[in-house]
């Protein structure tokens, strides 16, 4: 049984030839997708119990918006990487996967939205349009941010229909320094350090996670026979580049956790606070990403068949979009330290 099937998945095809996603394939989706819902959701019940500290308002709802956000960035951002990087090889196939970043603009845009109301409202959960203060977005600094990261994801959405998609990089760019503001308040000790290390992590993961989602449909789509040279290819390049944004995340994810924990505190911050454990969560799963990772390129470097790595690269997508939905949690959970 091959591995990766060929399909007419290309660009502004939609023809009567082009293979629909079977039913056990839709099921997955669909059971993966309320899982990763799941988390955000029912994730600070656990997170915050026993350890004394308040539940915000909406957590739950808030965190699931942040995790939409978040797999909206990573969507166009991958596409676009890959893209460039497909561009770079000789003798690839100019077929490429049919875009899904104007309907991660959309999501994008309704999770943004819905977070800048929660802002509007004095970041409590409107109870109905009345409470909205659309006006008090322009009197803050998080309701300016807020309202950027809607008509970033607007614009984003649109230039992705447009007939220069590479466009999409300036709004995306937008939302990525809006989302490292946004983590960092002025009154934080040394803030636009914090928010660089946060623009680096957030690039670096967008560019990781959304790459990788698009490599693989790539591969699919290329299949084997006279794409596979190609596709291993791609697929080797972008494991080399994985590997330095790895890095960069980890260093950042470091760094950014001793600003926010004492080093003296952090093994007990890390099972104690909500945000520790959401944090720790978020580590082991990133290991398991990387093991599944190496994994990968070792098939791609030593497999008769090099495309055999797509079956642990698979995997490896499951589990960086469950890193995503704990990233969600994460910035919807209290900090541990209050600055």
């Amino acid at each position: 049984m091959t591995l990766i099937r060929p399909t007419a998945e290309t660009v502004g095809t939609d023809g009567p030839d082009e293979r629909r996603p079977s039913a056990g394939r839709a099921v997955a989706v669909l059971v993966l997708v309320t899982l990763g819902a799941l988390i955000p959701l029912l994730g600070p019940s656990a997170a915050l119990h026993d350890t004394g500290e308040n539940a915000p308002p909406g957590v739950g709802g808030i965190a699931l918006l942040r995790t939409v956000l978040f797999a909206a960035l990573c969507v166009p951002v991958g596409e676009l990487f890959v893209r460039w990087l497909a561009g770079r090889l000789p003798g690839a196939p100019e077929a490429r996967p049919r875009s899904w970043a104007p309907y991660a603009g959309a999501a994008g845009f309704l999770a943004a939205l819905g977070l800048a109301s929660v802002v509007a409202t004095g970041n409590l959960i409107p109870g109905d349009l009345a409470e909205i203060d659309a006006g008090g977005l322009y009197e803050s600094r998080e309701g300016k941010l807020a309202l950027l990261e809607v008509n970033a994801f607007a614009l984003a959405g649109l230039l992705a229909l447009s007939r220069n998609p590479r466009a999409q990089v300036w709004p995306l760019a937008a939302i990525a320094v809006a989302e490292a503001l946004r983590a960092h308040a002025t009154p934080e000790h040394s803030p636009l350090v914090g928010s660089a290390l946060t623009l680096v992590h957030v690039t670096c993961s967008a560019l990781w996670v959304g790459g990788l989602v698009y490599v693989l449909r790539t591969l699919r789509l290329w299949g084997r026979g006279a794409g596979a040279a190609p596709g291993a290819a791609l697929l080797g390049l972008y494991a080399r580049v994985a590997a330095v944004l790895l890095a960069a995340i980890t260093a950042t994810g470091i760094w950014s956790t001793l600003r926010r924990m004492p080093p003296e505190t952090v093994l007990e911050q890390l099972t104690e606070t909500a945000y520790g454990r959401a944090l720790f969560a978020k580590v082991l799963l990133v290991a398991v990403v990387a093991a599944l990772a190496l994994s990968a390129r070792t098939r791609l470097r030593r497999a008769a068949d090099p495309l055999t790595a797509y079956t642990p690269a698979r995997a490896e997508v499951v589990a960086l979009g469950v890193v995503v939905a704990v990233s969600g949690l994460l910035t919807a959970l209290p900090l541990p330290i209050r600055w």
